[in-house]
């Protein structure tokens, strides 16, 4: 599975415009610029408790339309059948290869 930061940055990718502007930028600032709570807190002139809280509440949300979605997972999986599908194809002369891309590819669409 994917350490944490690559997790919510893939997460963020896929649903941060669900967020609001400030969990957005709370998250970005952590997760992609590795900024301390107590770096967010003093740019965004608010406690440091408030950037734990909007970030737990941001992950937790992302994590939610992860649950409800799947698109992160599907990408995932996608990602890796393409990876067999160049595999199997790289090995063209063998028609069950090519025969097992195929069925791969229809899946994919």
């Amino acid at each position: 599975m994917l350490d944490k930061i690559s997790r919510i940055n893939q997460l963020l990718d896929f649903y941060g415009p669900l967020l609001t502007e400030k969990q957005q930028e709370v998250l970005r600032l952590h997760y992609e610029l590795d900024w301390s709570l107590a770096e967010i807190a003093e740019h965004m002139n608010i406690t440091r408790q408030a950037v734990h809280d909007t970030g737990r509440r941001a992950e937790a949300a992302l994590e939610d339309y992860e649950c409800r979605l799947g698109l992160v997972e599907r990408f995932i999986h996608n990602q890796d059948e393409m990876k067999r599908v160049f595999k199997l194809l790289s090995h063209a002369e063998d028609n069950e290869a090519i025969a097992q891309a195929v069925a791969i590819l229809r899946e994919l669409t």
